[in-house]
């Protein structure tokens, strides 16, 4: 990646007001929709900003989530969010350098999440496709969602240090 490219690491509670507009500005952009809204529900969120000679070109970031598999105890989880890069500079590794970063950051978790609309950008770098059913954890239950062969493969995680063998998960009998 040249030399013209920074990648900050921000939590929320420290970005500038000015650094909140551009990433929502960007998001909105980027996903064709008013971001606020979704962007608001990110609670003490770790952001990646990608900086093209100091102008914002792509993001992402992480949001601490549990996720559980079966009996298995919740794992703790950087589920990340809000991967977006501006139109005009896609295709130069831009999301691929933050994403590469969002791993690097994030070891200290047990595994990595998303539920990407490309799955094979996240491929390329480590991330693993979830086929198994998904669930919603309110306060009281597990509320089925979905299996993953009626949404096709819309779940990726990626296994860190701290993490259990994932091969359970990633291809579970459940299908």
């Amino acid at each position: 990646m040249p030399d013209s490219l920074t990648l900050d690491v921000i939590r929320s509670a420290v970005l500038a007001g000015s650094e909140r507009s551009e990433i929502l500005a960007l998001c909105s952009r980027a996903h064709g929709m008013d971001y606020e809204p979704l962007y608001r529900t990110f609670l003490d969120a770790t952001h990646v900003l990608a900086r093209w000679h100091g102008t914002l070109v792509s993001h992402a970031l992480w949001v601490t989530r549990w996720l559980q598999c079966g009996t298995w105890p919740p794992l703790r989880t950087a589920y990340v969010e809000a991967v977006a890069t501006e139109e005009a500079w896609r295709g130069r590794g831009f999301a691929t350098a933050v994403m590469r970063r969002v791993a690097a950051e994030i070891g200290d978790f047990e595994l990595g999440g998303l539920s990407p609309a490309q799955p094979g950008l996240y491929a390329r770098l480590g991330w693993e496709l979830w086929r198994g059913p998904l669930f919603i954890r309110t306060r009281v239950k597990l509320q089925w969602r979905c299996s993953m062969s009626d949404l096709g493969p819309s779940g990726q995680l990626l296994g860190l240090e701290n993490c259990i063998d994932l091969s359970f998960l990633i291809n579970p009998l459940l299908e």
